[in-house]
């Protein structure tokens, strides 16, 4: 079943159950596999990669909309933003822990040599590609940082 057959079967589930929260997350994938499809140069169909793109890209959108509501004290704004997280997450592979992170950059870095913070970029690019949907692109640069440092 692909990505947007199932967003509609949510979408149908979500409107009989009348869940405000999941509807918006979910009309907010569609939305964006719509503006994907329909992109210059596009294709009909998404690829799988495309997909949980997509989906990290409306992860990361609305993770970022609550850090800065939570900032100026809006928990009543960050907290919807949190709930369309949890539920986008669920259309996502199962995301790798912070140790699993740290063991497979430690090998990347053992593996092709390297050392110091200007190898930084190449670590990133490697790590980034082979870690690709299974985390997000922050925490991969943060233990980057902290193994290189």
């Amino acid at each position: 079943m692909s990505l947007e057959s199932q967003i509609m079967e949510e979408m149908k589930n979500a409107m009989r159950a009348k869940d405000t929260v999941a509807l918006e997350a979910l009309r907010a994938i569609k939305s964006g596999i719509i503006l994907a499809k329909t992109e210059a140069g596009a294709s009909d169909t998404l690829s799988a990669d495309d997909e949980i793109k997509l989906l990290q890209k409306l992860v990361k959108q609305r993770k970022d909309s609550a850090a800065i509501f939570t900032e100026q004290g809006r928990t009543d704004l960050a907290e919807p933003e949190l709930a369309q997280v949890a539920v986008i997450e669920k259309f996502l592979p199962a995301q790798m822990s912070e140790a699993e992170v740290e063991a497979a950059v430690a090998q990347i870095i053992a593996e092709n040599g390297f050392s110091g913070m200007a190898a930084m970029g190449q670590v990133m690019g490697i790590a980034s590609k082979a870690l690709a949907g299974k985390t997000d692109g922050k925490t991969i640069s943060t233990i980057v940082k902290k193994l290189l440092a």
